[in-house]
């Protein structure tokens, strides 16, 4: 029987769009009854359609009935259902309930939707007033506390340049090497007494029993180790970081530990790679504020020429390399290899195999003498993130060749050439000390390819410090006396913003005394 037949299961969304077939077919069903039953009992007709109608009405409407309840159900516990636009064209009992339903549950949904609208572009307005606002009444704020953190800088900087200046814009430190085996093997005293509460004096016993006193900035001893000696020398380094040319180079002859302390070991670093190593946890802790970026150059100076120890040469001709003035007024040497680093760890490597492009030559003095001056060059370039104040500068750090006299290192030919190229250099150096001792206005920087490049470097308010080397060896006497009477001469000079007055017949004692140490 039709009456006995079920609606099919659906889930509330699919019922609502299957109803209109389900009526659809339901009313077939019944147009098919009705004609059958009339053309068996065309008699009593009407009786019996009557009769039947009476009998089946009943069960089709409960079942429509149940499923429009179902559907208007559904539609009453779902606050999200979007009307089906198939439902427009049904019609059968209480589906026009159920689209009067949707339609004002999509009339809701919508007029949620546009108080929701106008609710977040209120937001919206709100938000671009306070910002506004904000900026308003911050940004005077923040200007102001911008000039003060620029001006608060700048007197850290000033004060901290002062408290160097005070000290000496070039600054010396002597440091004496201890004996080796080999000398106290064949007999060798040291002539070296150094008093360990008096960290700026030593005395130098004569070959007459005499004494002479030397007073420096810092005097390190035998025992003192590379920490120590980087430790002293912290000060100057961080002046690069604020805009200030550097230069700190070793003097004195060969075999008194100039490379040791400039270059050092594996072991035990010199100021080369401590220096670089202070820049970079420095730039670190600064990362915040200021961006800093680190490039390193590595040449030698022998026999005048200039070298690049970092340049692969292995499959073309040496290129020649000259200073040229760039725009800045700084010297420059184009198309020298200026290689950036980024860490530390980048540093040694790149230091060893600079160092081991280094000339070097056998000498009476020392076997494996450095013959040439080997210089490294560091540039730093600063963007200040807040002011936007930018600046570069430079650390020279120097390894220059031996002092010693051509009489003491008993050399010919090409190694008398060499020692004389040296001496020629070391004597200009002195020359410019001597002119800024006097107060010049020349100094004599192009009279040697060495300060001709440290020229940026060792004038104006740069900061200069001379590490000089000594051996307390009786048999280097005299070569260390020459060192230190030197060395007290470059101490009395002090150049910059706040230099001394000095004495011009002191003055021409000092050139006259470099020119004897030489020849």
């Amino acid at each position: 029987m039709m009456g006995e037949e079920a609606l099919p299961a659906m889930s509330p969304l699919r019922s609502i769009e299957a109803a209109p077939k389900a009526v659809e077919e339901k009313s077939k069903s019944l147009q098919v009854v009705q004609d059958q039953t009339l053309e068996a009992h065309s008699d009593s007709s009407v009786n019996l359609l009557d009769q039947d109608r009476e009998l089946n009405p009943p069960i089709v409407s409960k079942e429509m009935e149940q499923g429009s309840s179902n559907t208007i159900q559904v539609l009453k516990d779902d606050d999200c259902l979007i009307p089906s636009p198939i439902l427009k064209g049904i019609s059968g009992p209480d589906l026009s309930s159920a689209l009067q339903l949707l339609g004002s549950k999509y009339n809701s949904l919508m007029k949620r939707h546009q108080e929701q609208s106008d609710e977040l572009e209120k937001e919206w307005a709100n938000c671009e007033m306070l910002k506004n606002k904000c900026l308003e009444e911050c940004k005077p704020k923040y200007e102001t506390l911008k000039q003060k953190y620029t001006e608060e800088c700048a007197a850290r900087k000033r004060l901290y340049n002062e408290l160097i200046e005070l000290k000496g814009n070039i600054r010396v430190f002597c440091r004496c090497r201890p004996l080796s085996l080999e000398e106290m093997s064949k007999g060798y005293s040291s002539v070296v007494e150094i008093d360990p509460l008096q960290d700026t004096g030593l005395q130098i016993i004569c070959s007459d029993s005499s004494k002479k006193q030397y007073k420096f900035d810092h005097v390190f001893g035998p025992k003192d180790d590379q920490e120590t000696v980087f430790g002293e020398t912290l000060p100057i380094v961080k002046s690069v970081l604020d805009g200030y040319n550097v230069c700190i180079f070793a003097y004195g002859q060969t075999g008194s530990g100039k490379t040791f302390t400039i270059e050092g070991t594996t072991e035990k670093r010199g100021v080369n790679y401590r220096a670089l190593e202070e820049l970079f946890k420095s730039s670190s802790e600064r990362s915040s504020l200021i961006r800093y970026e680190f490039s390193v150059s590595m040449l030698e100076v022998y026999n005048e020429k200039i070298r690049d120890l970092l340049a692969d040469n292995a499959d073309q001709p040496v290129k020649k390399l000259e200073i040229k003035q760039v725009a800045d007024g700084i010297q420059d040497v184009p198309g020298l290899v200026e290689a950036q680093i980024c860490s530390i760890y980048e540093v040694w490597e790149m230091l060893k195999t600079g160092a081991r492009n280094r000339s070097v030559g056998s000498t009476n003095a020392n076997e494996l003498s450095s013959r040439s001056h080997c210089l490294v060059r560091v540039t730093i370039k600063s963007e200040n993130l807040v002011s936007g104040q930018r600046s570069r500068s430079h650390m020279w750090l120097v390894d220059l060749a031996g002092s010693e006299r051509v009489a003491k290192t008993e050399v010919e030919g090409e190694r008398l050439k060499e020692s004389q190229f040296i001496n020629k250099s070391l004597s200009a150096l002195g020359d410019v000390i001597s002119a800024l001792a006097s107060k010049n206005p020349h100094i004599p920087y192009r009279n040697s390819k060495v300060t001709h490049l440290l020229q940026s470097s060792l004038g104006g308010d740069c900061k200069t410090l001379m590490f000089a080397q000594i051996s307390p060896s009786s048999a280097d006497l005299g070569e260390t006396l020459c060192s230190l009477n030197f060395a007290s001469r470059v101490r009395g000079v002090e150049h910059g913003p706040a230099r001394k007055q000095s004495d011009p017949a002191e003055s021409f004692k000092l050139k006259q005394m470099v020119v004897l140490i030489f020849f």
